[in-house]
């Protein structure tokens, strides 16, 4: 069987990846912006608005992680050819991500109150409430165009849902201007105007992509064969759930691990909060890059998953491996040298940006363990390995990362420093460990 070039594999991987990469840094852009425009009100709303992204961000990648199961879906009956299959994991899917969104949003309207019992300034939880209903609601229409992102990312139609990521930007900030600071004669909103703004962006993105996969030419061969595939089913919903539940919950034990962590930081003190926002904001936006480059080898792999291609699937992973390797080197020279200056970025606390400098070092050292279990996660589930992944991931964060943070933060008294080290500690663990169980399942393939 011809060897593929690495250099190829990667090049390829790379243009299907430049959109999902596009879409997610535009998305990041948002949070970063919001985070941004939040920390112009003041020090407490910015640790206002890092304590519900910290409560929130739990629930809500575990819906993501639900609505990767479409794309991996998709790309295995596309693989295939088979046009029919492909319509019908877009029914079932979108329908299941629709009551995990309603499920996870209902959980959270009813146990807001908790936000008040996590030790936090009493404070910024009360100026936190609002703020967390908005968010919360918002979550129904994000989710939604996640899978229908899916969908089309599957097919490696990858730019349709980058091109509407990229417009909700503008619109994003200008709702920001108008609701956070009351200009034009709109009330000062302050912290609530962020949430009514990520709200009304994210309902006009899935109303857009949503006319746009019903009416495109592209899609219509999916959506004509609705009468005959347009239909749930018991067995496709337990496919979907196979892998969806898994990578659930691989990315929400990460997720939840950071952002228990950040609750953690939060006991210590505002000024500790608001600086390890910003630096989780700084880290969170390059891990963009390492993610949508996982996603897009992981569609690649699954597709050559469907007709059992080994040769092209571990030419794909090595070569992802390589890049994203390469990729998270120059993130952490990049952190580096301007540790102090992104900080000026989002707050004008002199103390909190001395300890978002010190905190953004050791962003810096685990940018590499980052991208590389990203990429080993997305490659497994290209190749239907979910379970063994998911233990792994299990092991790294709450075994090793978050007791070691804990460890070091508060019985060897070294803060929200002690934290991040323990971050380290979990990202270089789980790096290592799913890029060895990769190259193992591929060559069994």
């Amino acid at each position: 069987m011809h060897q593929p070039s690495l250099t190829g594999e990667a090049r390829r991987t790379l243009l299907l990846s430049a959109p999902i990469i596009l879409g997610e840094l535009s998305q990041m852009a948002l949070h970063v912006i919001d985070t941004a425009m939040i920390g112009a009100l003041g020090y407490r709303q910015l640790a206002a608005g890092a304590l519900v992204l910290a409560v929130i961000n739990i629930p809500f990648v575990l819906g993501i992680g639900m609505t990767i199961s479409v794309s991996q879906m998709v790309s295995l009956a596309h693989g295939r050819y088979d046009g029919q299959k492909v319509s019908h994991y877009l029914f079932n899917g979108f329908w299941l991500c629709v009551i995990t969104a309603l499920v996870i949003t209902g959980c959270l309207y009813f146990g807001k109150n908790i936000i008040f019992h996590l030790g936090q300034d009493p404070e910024v939880a009360q100026l936190a409430v609002p703020f967390l209903e908005l968010m919360n609601w918002s979550i129904i229409p994000m989710l939604l165009f996640m899978a229908l992102k899916q969908f089309a990312d599957g097919l490696e139609k990858t730019r349709t849902a980058m091109v509407i990521s990229l417009l909700s930007m503008p619109l994003n900030i200008f709702l920001n201007w108008l609701l956070i600071f009351g200009n034009w004669g709109f009330p000062r909103l302050e912290l609530a105007g962020a949430g009514w703004g990520t709200l009304i962006t994210r309902s006009l993105m899935f109303l857009a992509l949503g006319l746009v996969i019903l009416r495109h030419p592209v899609f219509s061969r999916y959506v004509k064969v609705r009468k005959n595939q347009w239909k749930i089913r018991t067995k496709t919903m337990r496919e979907l759930l196979h892998i969806g539940l898994p990578s659930s919950l691989q990315i929400g034990m990460e997720s939840s691990a950071f952002a228990i962590s950040g609750i953690l930081v939060g006991t210590i003190g505002a000024t500790e909060q608001a600086a390890h926002q910003i630096a989780l904001s700084c880290a969170s936006f390059t891990f963009m890059i390492s993610m949508g480059l996982a996603q897009g080898a992981s569609i690649r792999v699954s597709n050559a998953f469907g007709t059992r291609n080994r040769v092209k699937i571990l030419a794909i992973g090595k070569s992802t491996f390589i890049t994203g390797i390469f990729y998270g080197v120059f993130c952490a020279v990049t952190f580096i040298l301007l540790r102090n200056v992104l900080p000026n970025a989002f707050n004008d606390n002199d103390n909190v940006k001395l300890m978002a400098a010190a905190l953004l070092v050791l962003a810096a050292v685990f940018q590499i363990s980052d991208a590389t279990q990203v990429v080993g996660a997305n490659l497994l589930r290209g190749i239907k390995d979910v379970t063994i992944p998911t233990i792994l991931v299990a092991i790294a964060y709450w075994v090793i990362g978050l007791p070691v943070g804990y460890l070091l933060a508060f019985h060897f008294k070294m803060g929200a420093a002690g934290i991040w080290i323990g971050f380290i500690a979990g990202l270089t663990c789980s790096g290592i460990s799913l890029a060895i169980r990769f190259i193992r399942m591929s060559r069994k393939i």
